[in-house]
Formats: C-alpha cells, sequence, structure tokens
C-alpha cells in the first residue's frame, strides 16, 4: 500500500522572501543581510544578530512593521495551493512564530513549526529560544516514523539535516556553492521544477 505524503517546505528563500535581508534593506544596517545561505552555525548567526539589533536599539515592533510590509514570494500561493490539493503540507522553519504571524496570514495559515523569542518589557529581543536542537531534521524523522513518506525543499544550510533526512530532498534556488558542496540533492529554480520534481517522484499527480 502506498504510504501518505507529506511535504515540508523550508519558509524563507522557498515561500516568502529572507526576513532579515528585508529588515536589513528597511533599515540600511548592512550587517544583518547574513543569512543562514552563508553561516552555516545558526546559533553564532542569531547571537550576532541580536547584537545588532540591541546596538541600533531596534525592538520587536520596528521587526514586525517592516515583516507586514513583506508579501510572499512571486508563484507562492498558487504553488502552495497546487501542493495543498494534493498533500499534506508543513512549513518547517528556523524563524520565530513572532516574526512569521503577519507571513503566515497572507499564504493562508498553512501549518508551522518554528522559534520562539523571547521579548522584554521595552520590546527588546532579549533572546531567542529554539523547541530543539536541529527541528527540522527531527520533525522530518518523525514523520516518516508515523510512516508518511517525506518530501521535503529548501535552500539554505539548516535545511541540510532535513533534506538529507526526508524520502526525497530538493534545493530550491541555493546560492551557487550549495550544490557543489552537497550534489546529492537535485536542484530546483522555480516552482514549475520544484512540482515536475514532486510529480516524478510518483506519489501525487499534476
Amino acid at each position: 500500500m502506498q504510504k501518505p505524503v507529506v511535504v515540508c517546505l523550508d519558509l524563507e528563500g522557498v515561500l516568502v522572501p529572507e526576513i532579515w535581508i528585508n529588515v536589513a534593506l528597511k533599515t540600511g544596517i548592512e550587517e544583518l543581510k547574513t543569512t543562514t545561505r552563508e553561516m552555516p552555525d545558526y546559533d553564532q548567526l542569531m547571537r550576532q544578530r541580536l547584537a545588532i539589533l540591541d546596538r541600533h536599539e531596534l525592538t520587536i515592533h520596528d521587526i514586525q512593521e517592516e515583516i507586514a510590509k513583506m508579501g510572499p514570494l512571486d508563484g507562492a500561493m498558487d504553488f502552495l495551493v497546487w501542493l495543498r490539493e494534493r498533500v499534506q503540507v508543513i512549513i518547517l522553519s528556523d524563524t520565530f512564530y513572532q516574526f512569521a504571524q503577519p507571513l503566515m496570514r497572507q499564504l493562508g495559515f498553512p501549518t508551522l513549526f518554528c522559534n520562539q523569542l523571547e521579548i522584554g518589557p521595552s520590546g527588546r529581543i532579549v533572546n531567542y529560544h529554539m523547541r530543539m536542537q536541529n527541528p527540522k531534521k527531527h520533525a522530518v524523522a518523525s514523520l516518516k516514523a508515523l510512516n508518511f513518506f517525506t518530501i521535503a525543499a529548501g535552500d539554505s544550510y539548516n535545511d541540510l539535516g532535513m533534506l538529507g533526512e526526508a524520502d526525497k530532498g530538493f534545493f530550491y534556488r541555493p546560492p551557487d556553492h550549495l550544490p557543489k558542496e552537497f550534489p546529492a540533492f537535485p536542484v530546483t529554480q522555480n516552482y514549475g521544477e520544484l512540482q515536475d520534481w514532486f510529480v516524478r517522484v510518483g506519489y501525487f499527480s499534476a
């Protein structure tokens, strides 16, 4: 009997623009442009980001205001509708619920597994809390243990555990260096190519 399918997607870079890059562009703080596409150590990256926010006295409200102006990537909504008509979809992200809420509203509130920020009385972000280590990989492993066939797509270093754990993993518009370092994952550059690969896997129809 064919297993039911769950597709696990990264959020930033796959369905929506990179949040921190957009905040960097709006605030003019160039240091905030660094993402997991360049820095594989997420804890180091987040500590760097929080120090920058503190130095510039930016609050959660400042960041949420900029995120609210963002929208999904071109074609993302149609792709997500196409996918959700065929299979279950879970967004696995290293972002934070306080950041993601405006974007989830625009995406029709798909299921999202991510993390929490600790906000001080003044609105300053004082800390961040991951649900667990390697949460994307563990989420996929748990779905497999529940007898789902898992397909995953992501674009960054922090997606590698998820892609490797999934029954089928794909890069979506990764930086050039990643496929060279990790050539096992097929590379897709647009939603049409990703759809074609998903259909080619053979678990759901076009």
